[in-house]
């Protein structure tokens, strides 16, 4: 029961459940589903009833860079997870160059598989007021895929 603790206490606070309980996931927006004749459906009695048979996760859910150096190119990976029965396809939609992202990355189905996107920063300032030395960028990119958009949470302050 969520109304007592391991020990049979009464709860003080309220118990906050997991996004992933609450049946949907953090950061993402459903597409319309599309019939494409050419998608790779699986075609199994057992499965016939589940809707969503593609699922990504990214591991890790977003990119905190931290404090960097301006003038300088930092880079880090992110795992694509297809935990899903079918291949997907994906695209990834390229952040406006003033933020200084880009994403690198292999385009092709992911089939039970994963795939690596390199997060690249060129840490520079845009800001014409002083800011005290340090400016915070921060973006979401956009991870289109079949089933829904995937947002990547991407900051970072740079001094």
């Amino acid at each position: 029961s969520l109304m007592v603790d391991v020990t049979g206490q009464t709860r003080k606070e309220k118990v906050i459940l997991p996004s992933y309980l609450h049946g949907k996931k953090p950061n993402t927006i459903p597409n319309k589903k599309i019939e494409d004749p050419a998608s790779g459906k699986v075609s199994i009695s057992s499965l016939a009833t589940r809707q969503d048979l593609t699922n990504f996760h990214l591991i890790p859910p977003r990119v905190t860079f931290g404090v960097l150096k301006e003038g300088c190119t930092y880079a880090t990976t992110v795992i694509m997870k297809n935990v899903g029965v079918n291949f997907s396809r994906f695209r990834v939609k390229q952040p406006p160059p003033h933020t200084g992202l880009r994403v690198m990355y292999t385009p092709g189905p992911v089939a039970g598989l994963q795939v690596e996107l390199e997060i690249e920063i060129f840490a520079m300032l845009i800001g014409g007021k002083d800011t005290g030395g340090l400016e915070e960028v921060s973006h979401d990119i956009e991870i289109l895929t079949e089933t829904e958009t995937l947002l990547l949470p991407v900051k970072a302050n740079i001094l």
